[in-house]
């Protein structure tokens, strides 16, 4: 069985996160990491890893800078058996449609395996929908947003959590598959894990490679735009209110009111 787990290198949400002058996210001039939530999704297919009988290859699929091969190098350190990172200058900038085609054009070059997983969202983008789109391209099934995964054989079925009730669903490989983070802490790297990981194979991949035309990607061709971003204000004072006629109970309500939670 081979699964091919794709993962992002994001914006590290303790560091001191920017934009460049087109108004797109600075991953290069700030420090980053493997988004979180797709650890669940590497966590997962490990453990689907472990419990088949037969061999299973893992591979961690990325697209951005040079710099995100630290999230692949996270994937393997955690256990995964290779890794590629897609870098070119051009994908800059890209939307989910650019970036679904890119990843789908990098999974048909590992060769379309049994599984593809993802993590629910980007904890910096929070879109969702790149598995879905990521499916279409491939021409692939889906089951997205499980709680719960169990594998036989080339059977799949996961639980997904809503907000009334809980479905159980199933499929047949090859399919992509999305977990949240309701499946299970994420295992943390080894000592052995990490000296393991600098012997795993990690190959990196252009646009050239893929056979992606530069036009097709990018903040040009793009079909949304963010026209201005603003520094956070900083956080002012809060105002007490000290009951001491009773009349604190008509300043919060006045207060509730005015911020239109009453």
């Amino acid at each position: 069985m081979n699964i091919v787990v794709c993962v992002k290198y994001v914006p590290d949400a303790t560091a001191d996160r920017r934009f460049e002058s087109d108004n797109t996210v600075d991953r290069v001039g700030v420090d980053g990491l493997l988004s979180e939530l797709d650890e669940y999704a590497v966590e997962q297919a490990l453990q689907i890893k472990e419990k088949a009988d037969g061999d299973v290859t893992v591979t961690a699929l990325c697209i951005g800078p040079e710099k995100a091969v630290d999230a692949v190098r996270k994937a393997l350190q955690m256990g995964a058996d290779q890794g590629v990172l897609v870098t070119d200058e051009a994908i800059a900038g890209s939307d989910y449609l650019a970036t679904s085609l890119v990843l789908a054009k990098a999974v048909e070059k590992v060769g379309v395996p049994d599984l593809v997983m993802c993590g629910m969202s980007s904890t910096d983008g929070a879109g969702a929908v790149l598995p879905a789109m990521l499916a279409e391209r491939l021409d692939l099934p889906q089951v997205t947003l499980a709680s719960v995964v169990e594998t036989q054989g080339d059977q799949v079925r996961v639980k997904r959590d809503g907000d009334t009730a809980t479905e159980v669903i199933g499929g047949t490989m090859p399919l992509v598959l999305s977990v949240t983070d309701q499946t299970g802490e994420a295992r943390y790297p080894s000592f052995k894990g990490i000296m393991a990981a600098k012997k795993k194979p990690l190959e990196t991949y252009s646009l050239a490679d893929l056979g992606v035309d530069a036009g097709q990607v990018g903040i040009g061709a793009a079909y949304s735009a963010v026209e201005d971003t603003a520094e956070r204000p900083p956080r002012s004072a809060g105002e007490v209110v000290k009951d001491e006629d009773g009349s604190g109970a008509g300043a919060l309500t006045d207060f509730l009111v005015s911020k239109k939670f009453i």
